[in-house]
């Protein structure tokens, strides 16, 4: 009974990661009439980045750029690091969404997206069930 319910937890779970994402990936195309906010002129190297309080464990992570989302599942542990992403020349954004289940109420999450070795943007959570997304516009 208490696998069905953490089963049940795990899909919700990563339905509102997906639905994150989607968001995230439609209001980043929106119109924008302002320059500064086009497309990145060359490329970069982005790594996304997760860590969770102690006795946490990370266990679904949706990330990507532009609308190309890749998803790691079966994660475990209190940290985890994609392999460096490559954006081509004229991507527009890079997302994150995390899932973990925290030891109690007072657990943390915390998202980052590097660019370029650059801290670029954080996301966080808390309490026992965590979800945390961030969205950085190149």
């Amino acid at each position: 009974m208490k696998r069905m319910k953490m089963s049940q937890l795990l899909k919700g779970t990563f339905v509102v990661l997906l639905t994150t994402m989607l968001i995230g990936f439609a209001t980043s195309c929106s119109s924008d009439d302002d320059d500064d906010n086009g497309p990145a002129k060359s490329s970069h190297k982005v790594v996304f980045k997760a860590i969770a309080s102690s006795g946490s464990d990370i266990e679904v992570a949706v990330y990507g750029i532009d609308g190309n989302p890749t998803t790691a599942s079966s994660l475990s542990g209190t940290t985890w690091t994609s392999p460096e992403v490559t954006s081509e020349a004229g991507a527009y954004n890079a997302n994150v969404a995390v899932s973990a289940i925290g030891a109690d109420a007072s657990s943390t999450l915390k998202v980052q997206i590097w660019v370029d070795g650059e801290l670029k943007k954080e996301g966080a959570s808390s309490g026992q069930y965590l979800s945390a997304s961030a969205s950085y516009v190149f």
